[in-house]
């Protein structure tokens, strides 16, 4: 994916989903309607850190080009650039992929 012109906010990552399985581990080919919605997705984009009481900015976590996976619902899908994107909160992000 190109340099995406997105800034997110505060604590949250704006993750790229990985396309769903065409194909089951057994062979089956799957319908559309059938597909899995993707957990797991690359991260294009970080916002600076959630604002603490302190006034000082916490360090997210993950960074640009880390593999992610999320849970299943979080996160507001949108497209930007004509890309399907996911922006999520940090806390929605259930492990990095190493």
């Amino acid at each position: 994916m190109a340099k995406i012109n997105l800034r997110p906010l505060d604590d949250r990552v704006v993750v790229q989903p990985h396309e769903a399985e065409d194909v089951t581990a057994g062979g089956i080919v799957l319908p559309d309607a059938a597909k899995e919605k993707p957990q797991r997705g690359k991260v294009v984009a970080v916002g600076p850190g959630k604002l603490l009481d302190s006034g000082d900015r916490g360090t997210l976590s993950v960074a640009v080009g880390d593999e992610v996976i999320y849970g299943k619902y979080s996160g507001t899908e949108i497209e930007v650039e004509g890309q399907e994107v996911k922006i999520l909160r940090e806390n929605d992000i259930l492990a990095k992929v190493i």
